[in-house]
């Protein structure tokens, strides 16, 4: 009987479980030898079989304040990752994103089990900000799987081994998002406009962005009586974003499911998004959005000295102007987010050319390459040497 080759996947957060869920798949479909698989993660992830020790809505956390006074929780869940591993005994373990939580995790396993092979899946965005780290991942894994080409240069300098596999969010499959059923469900017609609300992921989102987004809902509502709200919910976030719409005297139509996510993508009039990785769905779904976000004040003071952009959302970085507008900080105003939103209600030329503008910005970003996830697992197998399946 051929032993199987144990792999440790580690997310901290519910994007990196949704790429950890992604990358077993592909794994278990692309290895000639029976692999076996533990780890941290999230919903998508024990779905899979995989028992996470502790709950990772506990390790989302964004900005360099939030972390410090977090320090002492991660500080712990690094220890409990570090001993699972030490239990468990990997071929290799996958770091997923997440950079303070899993390079502390890949020193404490360096530490312990100098020979097991680390990769980092989701690299530090070092030509955004803070080059430095490029380094420092050198010097703490053996490979790492980037999503961007344009991340390559900056560590193959400090002699890591690079793989750029893309972006999972130019491969999200929309083939089976009804947005006619879904407008059916929710009692609309086929031009009856409504806004999709995404207030992003972790909990620091929540309570930073839910008081701007609930008074922008109120607001647009009084200006559109009949305007209805869609808001998928994360399952990390769940209780927060009930909380947030506590008392709220317009209807707001809450979805968990992923199916229903992509059709509402695909059926909104324009959305209204927390910045991130669904900012670059959105735009492939062809939804017109309004991005906004918040951070500590400190957090936002650094970042604006030692980054060169000009811009978050990735499509505006890749495009070099504004395609869909950013309301940051100060600027992520009831005021400001009202005005956006209403423009793009109510005039559809500029639906379109926005649409249209953020598809040429995906074509540049490489939408239309083979899936992240099938070039991540072919890279893990090779770095393992272990062979690919043969198919006829």
């Amino acid at each position: 009987m051929v032993t199987p080759l144990k792999l440790m996947i580690v997310a901290a957060e519910a994007s990196g479980d949704t790429l950890g869920a992604g990358l077993i798949r592909e794994l278990q479909a692309q290895s000639s030898m029976p692999l076996a698989f533990f780890g941290v993660g999230g919903k998508q992830m024990a779905e899979l079989g995989i028992e996470s020790p502790f709950d990772i809505a506990q390790l989302s956390i964004l900005g360099m304040v939030e972390g410090l006074k977090a320090y002492k929780r991660v500080k712990a869940r690094v220890a409990d990752t570090v001993a699972l591993a030490q239990r468990e005994k990997p071929d290799a373990v996958i770091l997923i994103d997440s950079w303070g939580f899993t390079l502390r995790v890949a020193h404490g396993i360096r530490a312990v089990m100098p020979d097991v092979a680390l990769i980092k899946y989701v690299g530090p965005q070092v030509w955004a900000t803070r080059p430095g780290r490029a380094k420092t991942l050198a010097q703490s894994v053996d490979l790492l799987l980037a999503l961007h080409p344009m991340d390559a240069p900056y560590f193959e300098k400090e002699g890591l081994q690079t793989v750029v596999v893309g972006n999972p969010a130019l491969n999200v499959d929309f083939s089976k998002a009804d947005p006619e059923d879904f407008r059916a469900r929710q009692g609309l017609g086929a031009d009856d406009p409504f806004v999709l609300v995404l207030p992003g992921s972790r909990p620091s989102e929540i309570r930073r962005l839910m008081p701007t987004f609930r008074g922008t809902l109120e607001r647009l509502a009084a200006e559109h009586p009949a305007l209805k709200f869609v808001m998928p919910v994360a399952d990390t976030v769940r209780g927060l974003v009930h909380e947030g719409l506590a008392g709220l005297t317009i209807p707001v139509t809450l979805i968990e499911d992923e199916a229903d996510k992509l059709s509402a993508m695909r059926a909104a009039t324009v959305a209204l998004a927390c910045s991130g990785t669904v900012s670059t769905e959105l735009a492939l779904a062809g939804c017109p959005m309004v991005i906004a976000y918040k951070v500590e004040p400190l957090t936002f003071f650094i970042f604006k000295h030692i980054s060169p952009l000009n811009h978050v959302t990735l499509f505006n970085i890749m495009a070099g102007k504004t395609v869909a507008p950013e309301f940051i900080q100060n600027d992520c105003s009831v005021d400001n987010l009202v005005a956006a939103v209403d423009a793009r209600l109510t005039d559809k030329t500029l639906r379109d050319t926005q649409r249209e503008e953020q598809f040429a910005a995906l074509d540049l970003m490489g939408r239309g390459q083979p899936a992240p996830a099938k070039l991540a697992a072919a890279a893990v197998l090779d770095h393992l040497n272990v062979n690919p399946k043969v198919t006829n």
